[in-house]
């Protein structure tokens, strides 16, 4: 059960309505940082939680503040297309390649929305649920929500420095500090599980004495040349030599060399319709061949 509260979580105001940056704010909305992939995310790991309540409801209580922020910045893109043209023919009577496409704004927010945002990313392009990570494994969740809580934080940043409007400054100050707080709220629940070796390999319940021991901390180099001297150094480096990061093993330096043998596959099934000389074999070739001789 979800309830809701007629005001916004924090206040909204433009002083100057710019449609441009209104399709901007589209990516903060839609887009793979948007604030629906983290609200999906977070709602998702919580509905398919297991284990402790804490986590759920943390998890709950996290969606559900996403939901505000979508909220905010779908009235955030209203309040900056007040004014918006709202036909093309107030453009085209300016010209200039009918006003630059529109000044920079998304035609769809007259054609489709009525001057409201949409659940689209800055290009126009519908929000994708394939972002939408729920693993069912705590651990591997959380790295997820960092990434996402710090791609998101770096868009309002750039959102940040592409206005000069107080109010949507003021706005995405406060969605920039909630992603720092977010981000070290799931490094926070990583430390609770065990901290960096205590999580570590995830997911951490299978028996690592399964695992291949000659590749489970081996750093294997696949360069074929050294022109520019970097092997020796890559052979030293934090992650191909020393202790590993969960302390459970020590790094190694190996050349990527093959350990199978050639590929062997079995002639095409007829019923697949392969090309004759697919299916031949070398028949083909051979015959080829012969007749050089």
């Amino acid at each position: 059960m979800f309830y809701h509260d007629s005001k916004l979580q924090y206040k909204v105001r433009v002083e100057k309505p710019n449609p441009a940056f209104a399709n901007m704010l589209q990516q903060a909305i839609g887009g793979i940082e948007g604030e629906i992939r983290v609200c999906l995310q977070y709602l998702f790991q919580a509905w398919g939680s297991r284990g402790p309540k804490k986590y759920r409801d943390m998890l709950m209580e996290t969606g559900t503040e996403e939901i505000s922020h979508i909220e905010m910045l779908a009235t955030a893109v209203a309040l900056n297309l007040e004014g918006a043209p709202v036909s093309l023919q107030e453009e085209m009577a300016k010209d200039k390649v009918i006003g630059a496409v529109m000044g920079g704004m998304n035609p769809r927010h007259v054609l489709s929305s009525g001057l409201a945002a949409m659940a689209v990313d800055s290009n126009g392009v519908p929000f994708n649920g394939s972002w939408v990570v729920g693993s069912g494994n705590l651990a591997a969740d959380m790295y997820a929500n960092v990434m996402a809580e710090s791609t998101g934080r770096l868009l309002a940043t750039r959102l940040w420095e592409a206005t000069d409007d107080p109010g949507m400054k003021d706005m995405l100050s406060f969605l920039i500090a909630r992603d720092t707080m977010h981000q070290n709220q799931w490094l926070a629940v990583l430390e609770d599980l065990g901290g960096l070796k205590g999580v570590h390999p995830i997911p951490n319940s299978f028996p690592q004495a399964k695992e291949n021991h000659d590749y489970n901390y081996a750093f294997v180099s696949t360069k074929v040349n050294d022109e520019d001297g970097s092997i020796e150094e890559m052979r030293n480096a934090r992650w191909s030599s020393g202790k590993s990061m969960d302390g459970k093993g020590e790094f190694s330096f190996n050349l990527g060399l093959p350990q199978g043998d050639l590929p062997e596959l079995a002639p095409p099934d007829p019923r697949g319709h392969a090309q004759v000389e697919q299916m031949n074999g070398q028949a083909g070739i051979m015959n080829k061949i012969k007749h050089k001789f």
